[in-house]
């Protein structure tokens, strides 16, 4: 069965972090979106109805009966249940709102839809940037769950100190530990694949570190807080989802905060994560083309794959960062920087396309991983139309 994806609703209201993927690959808790429903509903075919500047990267569905599915919620038992056995022609409807429907995708249309079933159960649904970072708590739960039932963790070595109970904690294949400490009555700690936790490092769950990742020596890690595959970080922080490939190796503080992949935050970069009033932070809604009230008292970063921050770079509170922007200069920069920016002030020049490739190709083929000409599409789109 094709699972479809769906960024119809709410792929404007995640900018930046959606400017170069659908919304079912952002991270939040362990797993991508997309990774999590493919394990809940053993699906291994997938594609995406998203901005048509996208679809060369990212699959199209193809003309058959198909399972369309909004990505960004977190199911209970019973709802995984109902869209298993939802047959053709049947929706289920969450808030108004279209979830999930067993529909052919050729000729597509909603019309199709001849039965709908509402779910009545309260599910955490994310509807914007800071809601990855809000219920991270919960995503890593739901995933540390669906990753390590049935199997059995590494041993921790004798080096390190447990507060907690040892059960809440999960050490994949590869992965190391060493002469650190890790609170688990806080949260779940999951440590992925070949990862690696330096030693002196403190971890306070919730924690995930993903495949291939790694804490610096020292470092120092609040819950919730969700280090994607194939990332560094050092310093402190607390409360952020880094999705993958990006780097925080050094001192300096990040809180609340979501991370695109292909980052890298310079040595000493710092975020606000707290006015000095202590009120509501706003961020940009780049729907509604204004700062708008998050509600929330504590929101730091917000940033899109690809840009970078100088050494000892000082960022304010609710600071939104477009794709592929430089930012480099002395004193704070504006609380939304645009793509491309080169510099990260308003009315700086923008970083040149042809340069942003060579330097997004030097990044991630120390990854091993070839910058495609979808790739550069996506860039380019980003850069002539944003």
């Amino acid at each position: 069965m094709q699972l479809v994806f769906s960024d119809a609703q709410y792929w404007e209201d995640f900018l930046p972090l959606t400017f170069t993927r659908p919304i079912a690959e952002m991270r939040c808790g362990i797993l991508t979106f997309s990774e999590r429903w493919q394990k809940l509903l053993e699906a291994s075919e997938v594609s995406y109805i998203t901005e048509n500047y996208l679809q060369d990267k990212f699959k199209k569905p193809e003309e058959k009966e198909s399972l369309f599915l909004v990505a960004n919620f977190l199911p209970t038992e019973s709802v995984v249940r109902q869209i298993r056995e939802l047959q053709q022609g049947e929706a289920l409807v969450y808030d108004d709102e279209l979830i999930a429907a067993k529909i052919n995708m050729k000729g597509f249309s909603l019309n199709q839809i001849e039965k709908i079933t509402d779910i009545k159960e309260d599910l955490v649904f994310f509807k914007k940037p800071t809601d990855l970072f809000t219920y991270n708590n919960e995503a890593i739960d739901f995933d540390f769950s669906l990753l390590t039932q049935g199997k059995v963790s590494q041993e921790l070595s004798s080096t390190n100190g447990l507060l907690g109970d040892r059960k809440d904690l999960f050490i994949e294949e590869g992965a190391q530990v060493e002469f650190s400490t890790l609170n688990t009555k806080t949260g779940k700690i999951y440590i992925g694949k070949n990862a690696e936790v330096m030693e002196g490092c403190n971890l306070r769950g919730p924690i995930a570190l993903c495949e291939d990742s790694k804490f610096n020596l020292g470092a120092k890690i609040y819950g919730a807080t969700t280090i994607g595959p194939h990332s560094k970080v050092g310093g402190e922080v607390s409360n952020i989802i880094m999705f993958g490939y990006s780097n925080k190796g050094h001192d300096g503080f990040v809180g609340n905060s979501v991370i695109g992949e292909w980052c890298n935050l310079g040595a000493d970069t710092n975020s606000s994560n707290l006015k000095n009033n202590y009120g509501h932070v706003k961020l940009w809604n780049y729907r509604t083309k204004a700062f708008e009230d998050t509600g929330l008292q504590f929101a730091g970063l917000i940033m899109g794959d690809h840009s970078k921050t100088a050494i000892n770079t000082q960022l304010n509170t609710g600071t939104v960062i477009g794709v592929a922007s430089n930012i480099f200069k002395e004193g704070f920069p504006p609380n939304l920087i645009e793509n491309f920016s080169w510099g990260g002030f308003k009315g700086d020049e923008k970083f040149k396309l042809d340069k942003a490739y060579e330097v997004a190709e030097r990044v991630m083929a120390r990854r091993k991983i070839a910058l495609t000409d979808e790739d550069k599409a996506i860039f380019k789109y980003i850069f002539d139309t944003f």
